[in-house]
């Protein structure tokens, strides 16, 4: 009971939190060379430490003057595809630019204790050039900001996942660039 209670304190200190499986949900396709390839490194950087699923889901056409009630057909469209893709054992993480932020280590503490709570699959779910629907938002334990400028949804891809190898890293006490 004794090293639960110290474990449960001191986080950063736990060596195995188990492996994770993680789900990187997406709407649309990259098509960005420059992109891709950065993304397969990181997968190929994460693979020493846990399972990193891409999933993309199909995106909408959409107008450059369309009306609130288009955006909010297309958001739930795309949300549908998103959520199909979600088990009931995932933990699921939205980005969303009214999510909390967080620097580079607690973002790893977090990604920690959840492995630690039991939570070992972890679905990221990143929307398209519209954001995320109600419905995904509400399916969400947790959402998370990057920051409280608007980035292109290809680039929040490999941003997302550099950050989970930094926060692999970091649980696993390897030097990381600060």
């Amino acid at each position: 009971m004794v090293s639960m209670f110290i474990l449960l304190l001191n986080p950063t200190k736990c060596s195995k939190i188990g492996y994770m499986n993680i789900k990187i949900l997406c709407v649309g396709k990259i098509k960005e060379k420059f992109y891709t390839q950065a993304i397969d490194e990181y997968l190929k950087r994460l693979s020493k430490y846990c399972s990193v699923k891409v999933i993309e889901v199909a995106d909408e056409k959409t107008s450059e003057n369309a009306s609130d009630t288009e955006i909010s057909i297309i958001k739930n469209k795309e949300g549908e595809r998103l959520l199909k893709q979600i088990n009931d054992k995932d933990f699921v993480i939205g980005l969303a630019i009214l999510g909390k932020q967080l620097d580079s280590v607690e973002f790893s503490k977090y990604i920690e204790n959840l492995g630690i709570q039991g939570n070992s699959s972890i679905a990221f779910v990143i929307g398209g050039s519209l954001g995320l629907a109600d419905e995904v938002l509400n399916r969400c334990q947790f959402q998370i900001s990057f920051s409280k400028m608007t980035f292109p949804h290809q680039l929040m891809r490999v941003v997302l996942l550099e950050q989970i190898y930094r926060a692999m890293r970091i649980m696993k006490n390897e030097p990381y660039h600060k």
